[in-house]
């Protein structure tokens, strides 16, 4: 996982005044315009948005914090994307707020939801998916024309994809690159287009995958797999495919972060003597539980490593049993006999309302 943390310089308790200024510092160091010959550098400040995307945004920080991770679907998906969020910084000057990436279209991303039970998010499943998506071509093989001989590179901007055009910024002349217009990026054109796919070199299908879901994972989940999204346009790279796990509610237990609840009832005369119960755990097993003597309502017994294991963690959580202690609503002649000779010792004084007989009619 990234350190976004890192790559702005910045620690984990820094304010969102903070993220901010170091995003502007880090955008203008590592900005392609500022380091011309520096083939690394698009990336650097890729990274830099990227980071800055995630811990601006109070609930994308909240879930990375919690070790959730991004992808290229998560991010920029405003309207205008990276540029819009340049040029609320720096205003759109030169290409701060027009680079444009070239080449052929990357896929769409997918999202699916899976259900499963807390016994397969506690040990983990595998679920056989289907879902419709763009893939490759099969006629075309991808490529989008009819034969091999039908592309050739775009003569506008020499099969880069890009135009570059020099301008003046605060960081003085720079060249500026933008989309081509003639192959709008794709750096070639097509004369004779696939008629299976129309250019496009991918078409609608279903789709078929075998996902592994880990064990230890939570309600709200999403999982990732690379390259199984929709087929990129004309070769273009694939999306990705994201699977949002839902964990169905349990019939005894409950879960909290990795830890389980269970809610076990037991009587007076249980809870002031002590007793054993047991309870059935996740994989079937029959745990003993002791109550000890005087335990008292809303008592909570913690049970170690009988919890949910941990997600990409060593350890378990813990077993949490709250006890309720059951006080009967209607009692039989001998057990109302029974506590008012218990009170009596006591030196308690119930009510003198004795149970009634009903007449019969």
């Amino acid at each position: 996982m990234k350190d976004y943390y890192g790559i702005l310089g910045l620690s984990d308790t820094a304010t969102p005044e903070e993220i901010k200024r170091a995003f502007r510092s880090k955008a203008r160091e590592s900005h392609p315009d500022a380091n011309p010959g520096d083939p690394a550098a698009e990336a650097r400040f890729r990274e830099v948005a990227e980071a800055y995307e995630v811990l601006s945004d109070p609930q994308r920080k909240a879930a990375y914090d919690r070790g959730e991770t991004f992808g290229a679907g998560d991010l920029f998906s405003s309207v205008g994307g990276l540029d819009d969020l340049l040029q609320q910084f720096f205003g759109g000057f030169g290409g701060f707020g027009g680079r444009q990436s070239s080449g052929p279209r990357r896929g769409s991303d997918v999202g699916l939801a899976v259900e499963i039970t807390l016994e397969e998010a506690a040990f983990g499943t595998e679920r056989e998916l289907e879902y419709m998506a763009q893939e490759e071509c099969s006629r075309c093989m991808g490529i989008g024309a009819a034969t091999a001989d039908a592309v050739r590179s775009c003569a506008t901007c020499a099969g880069r994809g890009q135009v570059q055009v020099q301008r003046n910024t605060i960081l003085g002349a720079v060249m500026t690159v933008s989309e081509c217009s003639t192959c709008r990026g794709r750096g070639r054109i097509i004369t004779d287009r696939c008629v299976e796919c129309h250019g496009e070199g991918r078409v609608h299908g279903k789709q078929k995958i075998s996902v592994e879901i880990p064990e230890g994972v939570a309600d709200g989940t999403r999982l990732r797999l690379t390259g199984r999204g929709g087929a990129g346009e004309v070769a273009g790279a694939s999306g990705d495919l994201y699977v949002q796990i839902k964990v169905a509610p349990h019939k005894r237990f409950v879960r909290v972060g990795d830890d389980l609840r269970y809610r076990m009832t037991i009587g007076m005369a249980e809870a002031a003597l002590g007793t054993e119960h047991t309870v059935e755990l996740l994989d079937g097993e029959m745990m003993p539980i002791d109550i000890p003597t005087g335990t008292q309502p809303a008592t909570v017994y913690r049970v170690a490593k009988q919890g949910m294991p941990r997600l990409r963690r060593r350890g378990r959580g813990d077993l949490l049993i709250d006890i309720d202690v059951e006080v009967p609503t209607k009692l039989s002649r001998e057990e109302e006999d029974a506590l008012r000779a218990y009170a009596e010792v006591r030196g308690e004084a119930p009510s003198g309302n004795k149970r009634r007989k009903k007449r019969k009619r």
